[in-house]
């Protein structure tokens, strides 16, 4: 189970991530570090765990319930989550050798590009899920259950 403290302190720790890799990825000789790459691999990791956690448990109950407008939420944020993945799977297949978890960077420019837009995308993402989000699941769910 997850609370909303906890998802909160995911898309916190997801921020932190990006606002660093941004820093460090400003500059080309800095990008290929490895503590950069495993700075970039965990910011993947957490936004790969914190879609699929708020897939698995908040959606539920808002499908379920009677209200139509909440439903149109969940269908939503879904739907968002489902784009989002597709988009994150593309741009990690072509920037990223994910078996040995390192990046494959053929022009700089273009990665620094796509980089941006994969972070500004789940940066949206995290600020749509706590300002519209977050509230419907505790106006039907209340302050005191657990989130997932």
């Amino acid at each position: 189970m997850i609370t909303y403290d906890d998802l909160h302190k995911q898309n916190h720790k997801i921020t932190e991530l990006t606002n660093v890799l941004t820093a460090l990825m400003s500059e080309r000789v800095l990008l290929d570090t490895d503590i950069t790459c495993e700075l970039f691999f965990r910011y993947v990791d957490e936004v790969k765990e914190h879609l699929d956690v708020t897939d698995r448990g908040l959606y539920t109950k808002l499908l379920t319930h009677s209200d139509a407008d909440v439903n149109k939420v969940a269908n939503q944020f879904m739907s968002g989550s489902q784009e989002i993945k597709r988009m994150f799977d593309k741009y990690l297949k072509k920037w990223c050798k994910l078996n040995d978890r390192s990046l494959a960077i053929k022009n700089y420019d273009s990665f620094i590009k796509e980089t941006d837009d994969v972070f500004n995308m789940v940066l949206n993402r995290i600020q749509d899920e706590t300002e519209k989000l977050y509230p419907v699941v505790r106006r039907i769910a209340g302050e005191e259950i657990k989130a997932a």
